[in-house]
């Protein structure tokens, strides 16, 4: 097949590793940076242009959309799926899981445990905001921060309110999170490949950080999920209609709670702690339902 992987930059390792593990299996693998795309819309003929020639070759797509690049990337993918090309996830689920708010609300009524959460339009009773939550400290998040940025641990009522006053004077919008304390700076992160979860690690906060990621100095290392882990991962997944994601999770005192849910997940942390094949997993996806 004529596999595109729509990512910025072919040397990163998720990336790389799509590329390897797809002309392993026989596949002619292009990487194309979705912003240098021309959308060309036209009756019945919808196109896309791409460095002096059409896309229109193309049997299936990998999106690796960053976040910072989200309306005109999800636009391309909306394009080839107009042009009935199979995309692992389509530009509808990449949006839907990238509003914070909306997903979790999604997620909230198919039943999936998270911490509390309050969202307000810039609200000058605080106070009010931090009870709703049941009080410090607690996690203050924007809504479009990535990888640990625009989070942070307010552990003072005083703390709390200065850091949202801080946020509602610059219009920035932001939820709140009741701190869960017995996850002890770590998460869990399971990563789903055709609605079934294929590698799960647990991600360490470096001594002194409450946030787990990668980026930030964290550790990861493999870990087997309880069936409460899997089937809230599993079911994350489905409420959102992202057959291929991250799904981040907290161990609490009253079982796992869903912490947030990636379209486009990275694959070095997970293939480093599982040493399982997961750019494997998404291509062999991709065949089983590309043709169908």
């Amino acid at each position: 097949m004529n596999i595109v992987i729509l990512s910025r930059n072919a040397e990163l390792y998720s990336t790389d590793r799509l590329v390897v593990e797809g002309e392993k299996r026989g596949h002619k693998i292009e990487v194309i940076d979705p912003l240098k795309c021309d959308i060309i819309i036209e009756k019945e003929k919808p196109t896309i242009f791409y460095k002096n020639r059409y896309l229109d070759y193309v049997d299936a797509i990998i999106p690796r959309i960053g976040a910072s690049v989200t309306f005109y990337g999800c636009a391309v993918v909306r394009q080839f799926e107009m042009m009935n090309v199979f995309t692992i996830v389509t530009s509808d689920a990449i949006q839907r899981s990238r509003d914070k708010l909306r997903s979790l609300q999604r997620l909230s009524k198919a039943g999936i445990g998270m911490p509390k959460t309050v969202f307000t339009n810039y609200s000058r009773d605080v106070e009010e905001v931090i009870n709703h939550v049941g009080g410090t400290p607690v996690i203050i998040k924007l809504l479009e921060g990535t990888q640990g940025l625009g989070v942070v641990l307010a552990e003072t009522k005083n703390a709390a309110e200065s850091v949202l006053e801080a946020f509602n004077g610059l219009q920035a919008r932001v939820i709140v999170q009741e701190f869960i304390k017995e996850a002890n700076g770590a998460d869990l992160r399971a990563l789903i490949v055709d609605g079934q979860v294929v590698g799960a690690m647990k991600r360490q906060g470096k001594d002194g950080e409450f946030r787990s990621n990668l980026h930030r100095g964290g550790s990861a290392n493999i870990i087997k999920l309880s069936e409460a882990e899997l089937r809230l991962a599993i079911n994350a997944a489905k409420a959102l209609k992202l057959p291929v994601c991250g799904v981040d999770m907290l161990q609490s005192a009253r079982g796992p709670l869903l912490l947030e849910v990636n379209s486009t997940p990275g694959l070095e942390g997970i293939e480093g702690a599982t040493g399982k094949n997961i750019a494997k997993s998404i291509i062999t996806f991709i065949e089983r339902n590309a043709k169908k």
